[in-house]
């Protein structure tokens, strides 16, 4: 059996978060520039005490695609950023509201004869 080498992969795991971590301050850091600083999607607003909880959203989900533009960004508070994700998620699995069966419409009317019960009480 092979031991794995825990210095080894602790430094690999170490260099691809800071990899990650300096990739997504530099987009992060432009598109603060590029755009107010407002939600995307509810348009809250932010301002210096609360600028951590604006993310850049990817819209093709390609953390690798940042063009100079900022074409594939978008700002999101941390709710609609999850959110965004969220529907993503769901509709890879297939989780969406107009997928599955068509249900049908209830046709049943319990009151349909409560006057001529009514009357025949009289």
């Amino acid at each position: 059996m092979v031991k794995p080498d825990n210095d080894k992969l602790n430094q690999v795991i170490a260099e691809s978060r800071r990899a990650s971590e300096e990739r997504g301050q530099g987009y992060r850091e432009r598109a603060l520039k590029m755009y107010p600083h407002i939600c995307g999607r509810c348009a809250r607003e932010f301002n210096r005490a609360n600028l951590h909880e604006l993310t850049v959203h990817h819209r093709d989900h390609n953390h690798d695609n940042n063009p100079a533009d900022g074409s594939n960004w978008e700002l999101l508070c941390l709710y609609c950023h999850d959110n965004e994700h969220q529907r993503q998620l769901e509709a890879q699995r297939g989780n969406t509201a107009s997928a599955g069966p068509a249900r049908e419409t209830a046709t049943y009317n319990p009151f349909a004869d409560l006057k001529s019960m009514l009357d025949k009480d009289k």
